[in-house]
């Protein structure tokens, strides 16, 4: 019998034999592998792909500490239930990051804003109103040159004006709406007259004087009144006539100017 097996043993029979049982051989090894006997060492670089990683397979517990870096977001990946309170700090914000569309309204209180940080220009037109003016907060000091004073000497420049009016052998005083600091020089002009210091009524309407001067003009006269100036201080002047007669009368206007 032996002698029958060897007589039909071929090259290709015992490749074939060899090959079947190490096939066998190894589904037996692979089946009897013991728990937990595979490990990294086992594992040929790049084994483990995309599609061999089951559904949630990987957890929080398995990244390593700082292993999902900004390249590794995707799209609209990281939205307001995955950012922790108070995890946007300042230095988190980038520059223009925060628009006024994304401020909600009545957010930015007065408490928010820094000493001085409302200027003119961040003010919109008539803005501030009568109510939003402390007491005492417009001083003499804020308002405009175009203002006159209200409790101190006429400014430097600026002009009162007046009318006057006497008849005859009867004096008028005239008291300046706010004082000057010294009084000034005084020019009497009749109907039609102008000096240096005194060049006019600017159209019929405004007498003019140039600073540190008085100047009284004659518009109207009947008789012949002389007009005398007395009393010149800083408070006002007086005038009078002198040398008319019953019905004589002049009257006029005039301007003062604070040098």
């Amino acid at each position: 019998m032996l002698t029958a097996v060897r007589q039909r043993l071929t090259y290709s029979n015992v490749i074939a034999t060899m090959a079947l049982f190490l096939a066998l051989g190894g589904v037996a090894v692979a089946a009897g592998l013991p728990r937990n006997s595979v490990g990294p060492n086992q594992l040929k670089r790049g084994a483990v792909t995309a599609a061999k990683i089951r559904k949630q397979a990987v957890t929080t517990a398995k990244l390593a500490n700082g292993a999902v870096t900004v390249g590794k977001l995707g799209p609209n990946s990281v939205g307001p239930n995955n950012i922790g309170n108070g995890a946007i700090t300042s230095a988190k914000l980038g520059p223009s990051s925060v628009l006024a569309t994304a401020i909600k309204n009545s957010v930015v209180t007065t408490n928010k804003l820094n000493n001085e940080a409302v200027t003119t220009p961040k003010l919109a037109n008539e803005s501030v109103s009568t109510a939003k003016l402390g007491k005492g907060s417009v001083t003499a000091a804020k308002l405009s040159d175009e203002i006159g004073p209200l409790l101190s000497t006429l400014k430097p420049g600026q002009t009162l004006r007046g009318v006057f009016d006497v008849g005859a052998e009867a004096r008028s005083a005239i008291s300046y709406q706010f004082p000057l600091l010294n009084a000034p020089a005084v020019t009497v002009l009749k109907k039609g007259e102008t000096s240096p210091a005194c060049s006019g009524l600017g159209g019929g309407q405004t007498p003019q004087a140039t600073g540190g001067n008085l100047c009284i003009y004659t518009t109207e006269e009947s008789g012949t009144p002389a007009l005398a100036f007395e009393n010149n201080t800083r408070l006002g002047y007086g005038l009078k006539t002198a040398g008319a007669s019953a019905g004589d009368f002049a009257y006029g206007q005039w301007a003062v100017t604070a040098p």
